[in-house]
């Protein structure tokens, strides 16, 4: 198998583990305690490092002299906090759970951005680079699909325990598979030049190139209405009669998403930052029109529209991360943006809690307008024109990063 090959099988590997977190941990406080409230905590507790270990783990990547030992490592670190917590959960003192998922879910930046980052150094730069990236987004809603429906299966079968071994048994494939790739590629470690980035050079750098500016602010805010469509998507089911069919719905945005992702995704042609403008205005329009649809079949359909449009948006979020990011804090701008968009969506998942007595078609349509102002702040914020590239140098945290602009050819 070749080194992208096994990148993407050890992508999908841990990212199933990851999204399956969500429905095994509630599954198993329920079994064990018969409180959702506990597992509630505990996702909490798991989801809420994100955005505070990114740039702490994307520093770390970026200087360590043993990039295979740190991102294996980060790995069996998550698998075994999965492991840890399908002991624990609901048998040992809530602090002491609590505590571990945190250490967890410090780890979810490398499993997300973290590992993203790597396929720079695997695969040459141009059109073929561009198509990795579609591929690895395909990792992401292949994981989204399959690992809910594998716990939910586990689970019914047996009970949720084995379902979480399942997710640790991932992980640990996930681990094995890292500590294989070939991280000499340029790229694939250490900055080439040597320089070492601070802690907020990531941030400065998503705030000073504009390219990165205009993704990250956009889908950051896209994920505020993506956090929360969940919990609507059961409230609109609801309100057709049908409430056991939000987790229908949900599949069809999943399976629409991978499909979106495996075809619009791998339009290489298309300019990446268009593309998230077409993807978020595409999801918005769908979901606007999913909230007044007059049965959960044309709702599904409609939802399953919004998945395919949401699927090229995080290739296109990829390869502009990966052409205008700085070659000292591209692991760095990797992981903050995954951990933005986390912590937004757990934002947005609360802020759907405190609205849950509005009509469902209302939450649908603020879900839908978020995706529709999220693409006009990025057509607002977004470069017109070339960039430079590699022409500025900023200082952040006594540390020099470079504004980098469209690499060519061959460039890392």
């Amino acid at each position: 198998m070749s080194g992208f090959g096994r990148y993407l099988a050890a992508a999908l590997a841990a990212r199933f583990a990851s999204e399956g977190m969500g429905m095994a941990v509630v599954l198993l406080a329920l079994e064990r305690t018969g409180s959702a409230s506990y597992g509630a905590f505990v996702l909490t507790a798991w989801l809420a490092p994100h955005v505070l270990a990114a740039p702490l783990a994307g520093a770390a990547a970026g200087r360590t002299g043993r990039p295979r030992l740190f991102h294996a490592g980060t790995l069996a670190g998550f698998t075994a906090a999965v492991a840890t917590l399908a002991l624990l959960l609901g048998r040992a003192p809530l602090p002491l759970v609590l505590a571990v998922a945190v250490l967890g879910g410090s780890c979810g930046p490398m499993v997300t951005g973290g590992l993203s980052s790597l396929v720079t150094g695997l695969v040459p730069a141009g059109a073929g680079r561009d198509r990795a990236y579609g591929w690895d987004a395909s990792t992401y809603n292949a994981a989204a699909v399959t690992a809910p429906a594998a716990v939910s299966l586990v689970t019914a079968l047996g009970s949720a325990a084995p379902a979480m071994a399942v997710l640790a048994a991932s992980g640990a494939l996930a681990a094995v598979l890292a500590a294989t790739l070939p991280y000499g590629a340029p790229g694939a470690g250490a900055p080439r030049d040597g320089r070492r980035a601070g802690l907020g050079a990531g941030l400065a750098a998503l705030w000073r190139v504009r390219e990165l500016r205009a993704v990250t602010s956009a889908t950051t805010l896209a994920f505020v209405g993506i956090g929360s469509l969940t919990t609507a998507s059961v409230l609109v089911a609801t309100g057709l009669g049908s409430p056991g069919a939000g987790g229908v719905l949900m599949t069809a945005f999943a399976v629409g998403a991978l499909a979106g992702s495996l075809t619009l995704g791998r339009m290489t042609a298309v300019e990446p930052g268009r593309l998230v403008r077409w993807a978020l205005a595409g999801t918005g329009a769908a979901l606007a029109a999913a909230a007044f649809a007059p049965s959960v079949a044309v709702t599904a359909a409609l939802f399953a529209v919004a998945g395919v449009c949401d699927g090229p948006l995080l290739t296109a979020t990829l390869r502009i991360r990966s052409e205008h990011a700085p070659d000292a804090v591209r692991t760095q701008v990797f992981t903050l943006g995954a951990g933005l968009k986390v912590t937004a969506a757990s934002a947005g998942a609360a802020l759907v809690g405190f609205a849950a007595d509005a009509p469902a078609w209302t939450l649908l349509t603020g879900i839908a307008g978020l995706q529709l102002a999220a693409a006009l702040l990025h057509a607002l914020t977004a470069a017109r024109g070339p960039v430079p590239a590699a022409v500025v140098t900023e200082r952040s945290a006594g540390s020099p990063t470079t504004a980098a602009g469209r690499r060519s050819p061959g460039a890392p």
